[in-house]
């Protein structure tokens, strides 16, 4: 863990709370970063071993036209994307779960009168069964999605929106994050920024350290300081 930044917001003042899901509250990105291989895997197709890095950074329409031409398959793209999607919405909808120590967090945030919404890149529809499989939905004022706010969390469209939902001071709202990339720009739009450790991002410490506000290997850790 990090201590408060000097001359900043300390943790136990902040107004308002802008919270990843997937990676921070939410314990899904090993689903995202197997879903193509576990596609792959259930039409009787062997994967080969760099599927996962050679579909990282792809659209899922990318996605099904790699599949297509990398592995023979003859089903059309929206069969396929179907098919990933089905996958997709059955954890959300069913065996979702959350990081140790996240609901008590959120507990006692709300029990401070902090203000808190969601800013994520999952589709809504799954946000909110996730929300409502892990009974957190209670603490969300409202939900941000990459999709609907136009950009990506390589901008910071998002969050800017989300701030300005809550109403809160840019400087008094903590962007609550697992990704480096999303943590830089939370950090370039002017929030302070907690940072907390997924398996998915674990090369990735040192520089999460150094560049976020605070850093957490989890929510219990938070909770013990907070």
């Amino acid at each position: 863990m990090l201590p408060d930044p000097d001359g900043d917001v300390c943790m136990r003042d902040i107004k308002g709370a802008i919270f990843d899901l997937d990676g921070t509250l939410f314990d899904s990105m090993k689903m995202w970063n197997s879903i193509a291989e576990d596609y792959l895997k259930s039409r009787g197709i062997k994967p080969d071993e760099d599927v996962r890095e050679a579909v990282r950074a792809m659209s899922i329409q990318q996605v099904c036209e790699h599949f297509c031409s990398a592995y023979g398959l003859t089903l059309s793209q929206e069969d396929i994307a179907a098919g990933i999607n089905e996958m997709v919405e059955d954890f959300y909808f069913h065996r979702v779960t959350l990081k140790d120590g996240a609901a008590e967090a959120l507990k006692r945030l709300k029990s401070r009168g902090v203000k808190m919404c969601v800013a994520t890149a999952t589709d809504r529809y799954l946000v909110e069964a996730g929300l409502r499989r892990t009974g957190i939905s209670e603490y969300f004022d409202r939900i941000f999605t990459c999709t609907e706010a136009g950009a990506g969390k390589d901008e910071p469209d998002i969050f800017l929106q989300a701030l300005n939902s809550l109403g809160t001071d840019i400087k008094e709202t903590v962007v609550f994050e697992d990704a480096l990339y999303a943590v830089r720009t939370a950090k370039a739009a002017g929030f302070p920024v907690a940072a907390f450790y997924d398996e998915s991002a674990r090369h990735q410490q040192d520089e999460l350290r150094k560049l976020a506000d605070w850093y957490f290997t989890s929510f219990t850790e938070w909770n013990d300081c907070y």
